[in-house]
C-alpha cells in the first residue's frame, strides 16, 4: 500500500454513495435491439439535459414490498429490492408497468389508468390484485458513480422486456421525451452532438450493441444472476480533455495510483519532454522510441527524493537527450543505475548516463543488473558492475527494492519491488496494452510462466497493489493482471496445441496463422517468436501431457 506521504495530492473524502436503480427497457426490431431512453430534465442535479435509462433512488417501502413481487429462485433479497424499485420508476417516471393480473398476463394499459403515478405505488398494486414482476428484471450491471463528483449512486443497471401493448408516457417533471433508439444509433447521435449521454450509458450502450436480440441479453444476465460487469471509473486529463475510464482499460490504474480519492489531476498524455511525477518517490520519464514493440517508448523511473538520491530503473537507450533530462531531474544526485535485462532499448544508456555523474561527491554509481547470457543476440550484450542477487534488497534512504530474478522475456530479466508502496516494476515481464514477447533461446514459455508465478506470490507476500511496466501506463490491481496474464498466455498456448494437432506436419507460419488468426497479420513474425516458445515448451512435456 502506498505510503500516504508519498501521494502527490492532499487526498479528501468521496460523497457518500446513495442506492438507486436504473432499468433499461428493451424491445426487438426488425434493425435489432431498441432501448427506452428519456431526457432528463435541464435542472436536474444530476445529469441534466441528458438522456438515460429510467430510474431513481431506492426507498424503504421497496424493501418492504417482497411479498408483492414474483421472484426468480436464484434471485437475492438485495436483487429483488433492486427489481421492485426499477419496476416502480419504471411506472412513476413513464407509465410503465411490469407487473401480472390475477391469471398471470402481464399488466394492460386499463390497469395502469386504474393507478395514480404520485401515490404509494405497491399499496395500489395490491389493491387491484398486480404482483410485480420482479422476475422479469435481470441485474445487466453494477456502476458506482466516479469519485470525483459531488452526488454519487450505487446503482445496478437492470434489464427487462418492454411489456406489449404499453406505451411510454413521460411524467413531464423529472423525464421528458422518451424515445426507442438502438444502441449504435445513440452512441453515433452522442458523438454527432445531438443526444447527451454520459460516461456509464456510453459504456452500457456499447456493451449491448453485440447482442442479436433482447433474449440473448437477458440470457446472458441469467447465467448467475450476478452483474456482467462492475466499475466505478476514474477521470484523467488527455488531450486537454477529461476522459473517463473501466477498470479494465489501460489508464485505471495510473489514475489509481497518482489520486486514489478520484480527483481529476493527472495528465495521460505521452510525452519524453519532461518527467511525469507518479509518487512524490517516483517519476517517469519515456524514451522517445515509440513503434510496434515499444509502445508509446521506454520508460525510464526513478525512485527516491533530493535527501536520499535515487536509484534509475532502465535509462533506455543511449539517446545523449533522453540521458541528459534524467541526469538534471535527478541534479545527478544518482546512487544506482538497475537495468532489468540486456535489450536494446533498456540498457544501453546505463553507461552514459554514469559518465554524466562524473565528479559527484557521492562517487560514480554503480551500473547494477544480471550479464547478459550467452543465448542473447548481439545486441542485446550487457555487463553490469555488478551482478545483482534474487532477494537482495537495494536501498536508498527510507526506499527499499526487492530484486526479483525473472527470466522468460530474457533470461538476465529482472523485476523490482519496492516494499513500502507495494510497488511492482515489471520491465518487460509485464506490460500494459500488449503481452511482452518471448524469444527462443534467450527466453523461454516455462520460465516466463514460472516467473509469473513468482510476481503473483510476491504481490501477495509483499501487498504490491500496482504494477509499473517498461512500456505503457501503471497498472493497477497486480495480483489479479498476473493471473490475467497467465491465463492469456495459456489460452494461447491451447491454440498452439490445437493447430499443432489440426496441422501436424505444419510449419510455424502454417501455425502462426491459426493460433494468432485475432491478431493481425502484420503482427505475425514478431508472433511466430512467441510461438515458437510455446512449440518448445509442449515439445519438453511428458507424453500425452499437452
Amino acid at each position: 500500500m502506498v505510503r500516504p506521504q508519498q501521494l502527490l495530492h492532499p487526498q479528501r473524502e468521496p460523497a457518500a454513495t446513495r442506492p438507486a436503480a436504473t432499468v433499461l427497457l428493451l424491445r426487438d426490431s426488425a434493425q435489432g435491439i431498441e432501448v427506452l431512453m428519456t431526457r432528463r430534465s435541464l435542472t436536474a442535479s444530476f445529469a441534466p439535459g441528458a438522456y438515460v435509462f429510467p430510474g431513481g433512488g431506492i426507498d424503504a417501502l421497496d424493501a418492504a414490498s417482497h411479498a408483492q413481487a414474483l421472484r426468480r429462485p436464484t434471485q437475492s433479497d438485495l436483487h429483488l429490492t433492486q427489481a421492485i424499485a426499477a419496476i416502480r420508476e419504471s411506472f412513476e417516471e413513464l407509465g410503465i408497468l411490469l407487473a401480472y393480473r390475477a391469471d398471470h398476463s402481464m399488466a394492460t394499459a386499463q390497469d395502469i389508468a386504474l393507478l395514480d403515478r404520485s401515490q404509494p405505488f405497491a399499496a395500489q398494486c395490491t389493491a387491484l390484485g398486480l404482483q410485480l414482476a420482479a422476475d422479469q428484471v435481470y441485474v445487466l450491471a453494477h456502476w458506482i458513480t466516479d469519485r470525483d463528483l459531488p452526488k454519487r449512486f450505487d446503482v445496478p443497471f437492470l434489464v427487462a422486456r418492454m411489456p406489449e401493448d404499453q406505451t411510454p408516457v413521460a411524467d413531464e417533471s423529472e423525464q421528458f421525451e422518451p424515445v426507442w433508439v438502438r444502441p449504435s444509433d445513440a452512441l453515433k447521435r452522442h458523438e454527432a452532438g445531438d443526444f447527451f449521454i454520459i460516461f456509464p450509458t456510453i459504456r452500457t450502450l456499447q456493451r449491448l450493441t453485440p447482442f442479436a436480440n433482447v433474449q440473448a441479453v437477458l440470457d446472458a444476465c441469467a447465467v448467475n444472476d450476478e452483474p456482467l460487469w462492475t466499475s466505478c471509473p476514474r477521470a484523467g486529463w488527455l488531450a486537454g480533455k477529461e476522459e473517463r475510464y473501466m477498470e479494465h482499460e489501460s489508464p485505471y490504474g495510473e489514475l489509481a495510483l497518482t489520486s486514489p480519492d478520484g480527483q481529476i489531476v493527472h495528465h495521460l498524455d505521452w510525452q519524453s519532454d519532461h518527467p511525469v511525477a507518479l509518487l512524490k518517490n517516483v517519476q517517469r520519464l519515456t524514451a522517445p522510441n515509440p513503434g510496434v514493440m515499444t509502445g508509446p517508448g521506454t520508460n525510464t523511473y526513478w525512485v527516491g527524493d533530493p535527501h536520499s538520491g535515487y536509484i534509475v530503473i532502465d535509462p533506455g537507450p543511449a539517446d545523449p537527450d533522453h540521458l541528459d533530462k534524467i541526469w538534471r531531474a535527478t541534479s545527478g544526485q544518482i546512487r544506482m543505475i538497475v537495468c532489468t535485462h540486456s535489450h536494446p532499448d533498456h540498457s544501453p544508456g546505463a553507461k552514459p548516463l554514469q559518465a554524466l555523474c562524473q565528479g559527484a561527491s557521492h562517487g560514480l554509481p554503480p551500473v547494477l543488473g544480471l550479464p547478459s547470457a550467452s543465448t542473447a543476440n548481439a545486441q542485446s550484450q550487457f555487463t553490469p558492475d555488478r551482478s545483482l542477487a534474487h532477494g537482495e534488497i537495494l536501498k536508498v534512504g527510507e526506499h527499499s527494492l526487492k530484486v526479483l530474478h525473472t527470466p522468460g522475456h530474457a533470461a538476465n530479466h529482472l523485476c523490482l519491488a519496492l516494499l513500502e508502496d507495494g510497488l511492482l516494476f515489471s520491465g518487460d515481464h509485464v506490460l500494459n496494452g500488449s503481452t511482452t514477447v518471448v524469444n527462443p533461446p534467450d527466453g523461454g514459455m516455462t520460465d516466463y510462466l514460472d516467473s509469473l508465478d513468482l510476481l503473483a506470490a510476491e504481490c501477495r507476500t509483499h501487498q504490491l497493489e500496482f504494477i509499473l511496466p517498461a512500456h505503457g501506463y501503471v497498472l493497477g490491481f497486480a495480483e489479479q493482471a498476473i493471473a490475467q496474464l497467465k491465463a492469456h498466455r495459456l489460452k494461447r498456448e491451447a491454440k498452439v496445441i490445437a493447430a499443432m494437432r489440426a496441422l501436424p506436419h505444419g510449419t510455424l507460419e502454417d501455425w502462426v496463422a491459426h493460433a494468432y488468426d485475432d491478431v493481425h497479420e502484420r503482427l505475425w513474425p514478431v508472433a511466430a517468436r512467441s510461438l515458437q516458445a510455446h512449440v518448445d515448451r509442449i515439445q519438453s512435456m511428458p507424453p500425452g501431457n499437452p
